[in-house]
């Protein structure tokens, strides 16, 4: 059976991925980034970043790392550090549908900083 994953953006445009069911929730993340992205233009890019952070709205900002600290950014797993959380008071990140849909497989991103650059580093 494939599936197929529409990834939407604004104005109407739509990458289309078709992979197995099976390969799909096995595939790490690298190998998601690559097929959901890796084919995207730099608008495309940072218009998903726009949707992830609308999905994120439920759990970065109701994190306990985030509450009360005054920031305002959301999605830390897609554009990195916070330059305001300084505290680790627990994580939400595990909870995230980014992370079961992307297989992330870290945490507190808003202080360890963005997936992409935690795989690239090997964590």
């Amino acid at each position: 059976m494939l599936i197929y994953s529409y990834v939407k953006f604004r104005k109407k445009k739509s990458v289309i991925i078709r992979m197995s069911e099976e390969n799909f929730k096995t595939a790490t993340f690298e190998e998601k980034l690559e097929m959901f992205y890796g084919k995207m233009s730099e608008k495309q890019w940072n218009d998903s970043i726009e949707q992830v952070i609308y999905m994120c709205r439920d759990y970065c900002g109701k994190c306990p790392s985030h509450e009360g600290t005054g920031e305002e950014s959301l999605a830390f797993c897609m554009v990195g550090k916070s330059s305001v959380i300084t505290e680790k008071k627990g994580c939400l990140c595990g909870q995230c549908p980014i992370t079961k849909t992307m297989s992330l497989r870290w945490e507190y991103y808003c202080s360890n900083g963005k997936a992409i650059g935690l795989s690239q580093a090997g964590k």
